[in-house]
């Protein structure tokens, strides 16, 4: 425990890693992090992500991005390999905060904090415990009980493949092809444009397993987009290997938290993939989460906890249901409230 009076958060996430760490509010995002460069660097920057019929290919909204988007909202949309991402994010942890190994089995309350356990026989005390660990989230249960899962019946196939395997066909910087049920994104995740990624949302109910690593049939989801625009074609053509995984969210919860712990990101608000805004409202959490435990001490830890989740609750479960829908960008969109949003600036909410 610190010395020093700042509040000390435990940190855990699905994968089993616990952080210990001072909560210390960083002003500007990626920016304030020093990762701007880096994640420009390493990324892919659109023109637009163009919304398209599935067969003609006429564009039914151009969502403008590039530097008018950035000019208004006052960041730029980047396209990114999600382990590009973890990697920037990770090169400024310091590596003695990180405990592997931890898998997370119960918490309790003690004097002025909780202790966690874990599988391993460990145990720490904190002054709070911040749950990011995933849709199956064990802090949400131990909190709330189990509650039931939405299984949309859907699966999204996923990969990200060598652009050489193209053999020179040039596809759209970002687009998404709308069929009558099933559709497919595309989009380069390099700033040379060397490798392109794509994931589909298609209707096939008898599979169940949640998994990142499940391999799919590329021959079942080539059959899958039979019929669609010859771009689609070409690049499903071109694709040498997929992952499958099954698409599920959850009712907006009406609880985050209670006392001391707190749950972040999909713990708290999982949702369907339709608006790319899963990742982004995980990192507005924990911006929002660093903000309002700014200066606390230990004795208003609970406060602070609770005016995070007043802070939050109602932007992130606006985005749940929206993309829920699966209509965003399929006709003309207005997308302020979304992009518009900026974590470090935006009200903290006023709780008793």
């Amino acid at each position: 425990m610190p010395a020093d009076g700042d509040a000390m958060a435990a940190f855990y996430d699905e994968d089993g890693a616990l952080s210990l760490t001072r909560v210390r509010l960083i002003d500007e995002s990626l920016r304030g992090l020093g990762l701007e460069g880096r994640l420009r660097a390493e990324t892919f920057y659109p023109r637009s992500w163009n919304n398209r019929d599935w067969r003609t290919g006429e564009v039914m909204f151009d969502m403008v991005f590039g530097p008018s988007a950035e000019a208004k909202y006052g960041a730029p949309y980047l396209l990114a390999h999600r382990g590009d991402l973890h990697q920037a994010l990770a090169s400024i942890v310091p590596a003695e905060i990180i405990r592997l190994d931890h898998r997370f089995v119960g918490v309790e309350p003690v004097a002025g904090g909780v202790r966690l356990g874990f599988a391993n026989g460990a145990s720490v005390e904190a002054d709070a415990v911040i749950g990011a660990d995933g849709v199956h989230s064990v802090l949400k249960k131990i909190l709330f009980g189990e509650d039931t899962l939405n299984v949309t019946g859907r699966i999204a196939y996923r990969t990200t493949y060598p652009a050489a395997l193209l053999d020179g066909f040039a596809m759209d910087e970002c687009a998404k092809w709308w069929g009558e049920d099933r559709h497919i994104v595309m989009y380069y995740v390099k700033p040379d444009r060397s490798e392109v990624y794509f994931v589909t949302s298609q209707p096939e109910p008898e599979f169940g397993l949640e998994s990142w690593s499940a391999e799919g049939d590329v021959d079942v989801l080539r059959a899958a987009f039979e019929g669609f625009h010859p771009t689609v074609q070409r690049v499903l053509a071109a694709c040498p290997s997929v992952h499958k995984r099954v698409l599920v969210d959850r009712e907006p919860l009406e609880r985050w938290g209670d006392g001391r712990a707190v749950l972040l990101g999909d713990a708290a608000h999982p949702m369907t993939p339709y608006m790319a805004q899963g990742a982004a409202m995980a990192i507005e959490d924990a911006a929002v989460l660093s903000r309002c435990l700014e200066g606390v001490d230990r004795d208003g830890v609970a406060a602070a906890l609770g005016r995070y989740q007043a802070t939050r609750q109602e932007r992130t479960s606006r985005i749940q249901l929206t993309s829920r829908q699966n209509a965003w960008g399929k006709g003309a969109t207005e997308t302020d409230w979304v992009y518009g949003y900026n974590a470090w600036t935006a009200p903290l909410a006023t709780v008793p």
